[in-house]
């Protein structure tokens, strides 16, 4: 198996990462794209560029670029998995019409290509799911847009995958679309009841109305959950067309084996989540311009103001134990201090259209290189020495978190955090000024807290907590 991406590096991590080919490449630039299909038998295409401004247009060049690569590579066959086409006589979503011209480009690029037609699918860090999830959870009562009567019938992941895999075996000559969906059609309001029967939450209660558009709609859903308007807005509009199968010939070359029903899949998904086996999230996809930055530190750098946070706390336990607790930051697990002004922050950076910090962590102890944890995104990491974290909040700048764990001759060891900050104008430098009251007690305080927790995490046998951390004078913020 062959895997493509814009950086190899954000793979490296990957449990599969051994088990695979890792090419680069960028469906922008078609000159990248020969080489990546060179000797490939079928490709599977399962790109969206959905939370971009102009994912339509970003779509349709990369489906162009990667079909013309694919024909002239003498690819046997390109597998598609795209959305549900909503009736004739109905205007589709920008969504649902991006899917549709997807489809169309590759079914007319001269290779054989198989379409497959899925509706809402169920499966652990999709963001349908992160819908279905958090709507369901926050809200014991709720009132909801009209579509939430629409009828739907979702899919397994599962059973997603089923399908993937077996069509890379269909007649070579075929050239078509298929509908797929589950076992159940119901319609989203029963779909976000399954999923409470599911959690064991209690049944919920579910207004409709009338008026809520799906502008408020998609606000609404941005609110309550992770999901941010950029992708809840096409999400939303396209659920205002009922998504169910016309057809089921896909049976004919892939006999059903007993496809999941709602209740089951929630509870597979559900599973996945509570186990940590959760394998990607929809956060962890990143759009074309979120490509790693150097760090100021770096040659390439030259001239211009650099902003420093750093702190150096002197930690009375293991390097594995103060490790433990620096991967283990965000998410469920907080960021170590000042909970209150974590919040804030992600709040405001929710209002100017920002991811806020509601994408949480894909794992509650693993990190890997190139996922999503809040607001930030693992650039690097070194396991039980260093986590750099690249800021994707809203700001006028460039923003990196670093956090060092060092051993020490004597068994305990040295915690080093270093925040930077590279302003992007006047702006900037405003910004710095205007957060740098709220440094000394909020990085300060991460410090102390990671050094008390590593104290905690110590293995049985260890002594216990011993004698409390000592902190260093903090370097302060320089030039």
């Amino acid at each position: 198996m062959r895997a493509l991406s814009r950086s190899a590096a954000r793979l490296r991590d990957v449990p599969w990462a051994h088990d695979a080919e890792i090419v680069e490449g960028d469906l922008s630039d078609p000159a990248t794209l020969l080489p990546a299909l060179e000797g490939v038998d079928v490709a599977y295409f399962l790109v969206h560029s959905l939370g971009q401004p102009d994912f339509e247009r970003l779509d349709r060049e990369a489906a162009t670029n990667f079909a013309r690569a694919a024909y002239e590579k003498k690819v046997k066959r390109i597998v598609y998995l795209g959305g549900p086409e909503p009736p004739a006589d109905e205007q589709p979503s920008a969504h649902l019409r991006s899917r549709a011209e997807v489809a169309k480009i590759l079914l007319e690029s001269g290779v054989p290509t198989v379409v497959l037609r899925a509706p809402v699918i169920i499966g652990s860090g999709s963001a349908s799911f992160e819908m279905l999830r958090y709507l369901t959870e926050r809200l014991p009562v709720m009132v909801t847009p009209r579509w939430v009567r629409n009828r739907i019938q979702p899919i397994a992941v599962r059973d997603v995958l089923r399908y993937l895999i077996a069509v890379a075996e269909l007649p070579g000559e075929l050239n078509r679309g298929f509908d797929i969906g589950g076992r159940d059609v119901l319609t989203y309001g029963e779909m976000m009841q399954s999923y409470a029967r599911a959690a064991g939450l209690r049944r919920r209660i579910i207004v409709p109305l009338r008026p809520l558009s799906p502008w408020l709609s998609a606000h609404w859903v941005g609110a309550i959950t992770p999901v941010p308007n950029s992708i809840a807005r096409p999400l939303v509009a396209s659920l205002i067309h009922e998504a169910i199968t016309h057809e089921h010939d896909i049976a004919e070359y892939v006999p059903d084996e007993g496809l999941l029903g709602i209740d089951e899949a929630v509870r597979v998904a559900l599973g996945k989540i509570r186990d940590d086996e959760v394998e990607t999230r929809w956060s962890n996809a990143s759009g074309r311009d979120a490509a790693a930055e150097p760090l100021p530190s770096d040659p390439s750098w030259t001239g211009g103001t650099i902003y420093k946070d750093e702190r150096c706390t002197e930690v009375n336990a293991p390097v594995e134990a103060l490790w433990r607790v620096i991967e283990g930051v965000g998410g469920e697990n907080g960021w170590y201090s000042f909970p209150l002004a974590w919040a804030v922050r992600g709040w405001l950076d929710r209002m100017v259209g920002g991811v806020g910090l509601r994408r949480g962590r894909r794992d509650r102890d693993r990190l890997y290189v190139g996922e999503a944890l809040d607001f930030w995104r693992v650039e690097e990491i070194n396991p039980g020495r260093l986590l750099r974290l690249r800021a994707e909040m809203k700001v006028p700048g460039k923003a990196w978190l670093e956090m060092y764990a060092e051993p020490r001759p004597d068994g305990t060891s040295l915690y080093r955090q270093r925040a930077l900050f590279v302003p992007r104008g006047l702006a900037g430098h405003a910004y710095w000024a205007s957060v740098l009251p709220f440094h000394g007690i909020i990085f300060s305080g991460m410090a102390r807290n990671i050094a008390r927790g590593a104290l905690m995490k110590q293995p049985p046998g260890s002594g216990g907590p011993g004698r409390p951390a000592n902190p260093r004078s903090p370097a302060g913020s320089s030039r």
